[in-house]
């Protein structure tokens, strides 16, 4: 069978990342990449592959099967639909646009064209959070009741200093990190329907937050707690705890999220889990059974390439739907709105 032709646009940190698992997929090859800048060219050169200026020099020319749009936020929008009119099936880096009015027109066009769009959220493809997800559904922990989850981390002076935009409104840890937490808690957790959150920016005294602290309610019912900082030396975050990406260093004593249910709780991604080996007779003077579930740590990129393969070959729907991307970007926005304004923010039904 011939390898699915996917070309990556933007040749920057993720680009190279979709690059590198392109190069060593056993069901996709790497047919070109689209990056205007000039060190782009060492890139393409390294890869073996072609450089292209544009997406339609790509169109043109060399047409792939698939293409990874890869490249910043503010292109997203344009670019997504540039490629929906040329019905080229896109893996769309998350977030899906700058703003919820942007990703409501994707989306729209998604519907009204049945376009094959697979938004980047990778850590939908983590073994881990597919084991947690089966944990979950499982039953074994009862009626989910609460979710307690953190992802605090230190960022570096010349994080912000590389970039100085970071540290400027329309950026900050919420816009840039919580987004990727707000997809797991989706996926294990269920729909979010409203959100409260305090922040604060003590610690540097940028214009934008480094810690917040925030509430959610589930359609469920279920509630959960969630710390963010990018300003607490403390590891319990994904990147630190995962052990899915060798940049980070790691600690396999630490976990990031909690799901808790009325009959045990689950840690993860360590993955303890402790239950009541009898529900009848539950009680806090009982002891839980305690154990640690079973599974693989593997690249999330590379699985999510995988699939996007699946996709683009008609095999598959996308795991991450343009509109999931959506609903994830809509509360992320609620969240700075909650910060803002100190009001509890409801999200609207869909």
């Amino acid at each position: 069978m011939s390898k699915t032709r996917i070309a990556v646009a933007g040749a920057g940190y993720i680009g190279q990342a979709h690059i590198g698992v392109l190069l060593n997929s056993a069901t996709c090859a790497l047919s070109a990449i689209v990056d205007p800048s000039p060190a782009a060219g060492e890139v393409a050169a390294k890869a073996g592959v072609r450089l292209f200026k544009s997406i339609d020099e790509l169109l043109a020319q060399d047409r792939p099967d698939g293409l990874v749009l890869a490249t910043p936020n503010h292109l997203h929008l344009a670019q997504g639909l540039q490629c929906i009119a040329a019905q080229l099936p896109i893996l769309l880096e998350k977030p899906i646009a700058t703003t919820v009015m942007e990703g409501e027109q994707l989306v729209k066009s998604v519907q009204e064209t049945g376009a094959k769009v697979l938004i980047g959220h990778h850590r939908a493809h983590s073994p881990i959070m597919a084991k947690a997800k089966e944990v979950v559904d499982s039953g074994k922990l009862g009626k989910l009741v609460a979710v307690m989850g953190s992802a605090t981390f230190f960022k570096p002076d010349h994080y912000y200093a590389d970039a100085p935009w970071r540290s400027k409104l329309g950026a900050g840890p919420i816009l840039i990190n919580m987004i990727h937490e707000v997809h797991n808690l989706r996926m294990l957790c269920g729909d979010i329907v409203a959100v409260q959150a305090f922040s604060s920016n003590a610690t540097r005294g940028f214009p934008v937050e480094d810690t917040v602290a925030i509430n959610l309610r589930f359609a469920s019912g279920m509630l959960g707690t969630f710390l963010l900082s990018d300003t607490a030396a403390c590891p319990r975050s994904w990147e630190q705890t995962s052990q899915e990406n060798k940049a980070y260093a790691s600690y396999d004593d630490e976990d990031c999220y909690v799901i808790t249910g009325t009959n045990g709780a689950l840690s993860v991604p360590t993955m303890r889990l402790k239950t009541y080996p009898r529900p009848e007779d539950r009680s806090w003077w009982k002891a839980f059974e305690v154990g640690v579930v079973g599974m693989v740590r593997d690249d999330p990129i590379k699985h999510q390439m995988e699939h996007f393969g699946s996709v683009v070959r008609g095999e598959a729907e996308p795991l991450v739907s343009a509109r999931d991307g959506l609903l994830n970007l809509r509360i992320t926005e609620a969240i700075v709105e909650a910060a803002k304004t100190g009001r509890t923010v409801e999200l609207p039904s869909h």
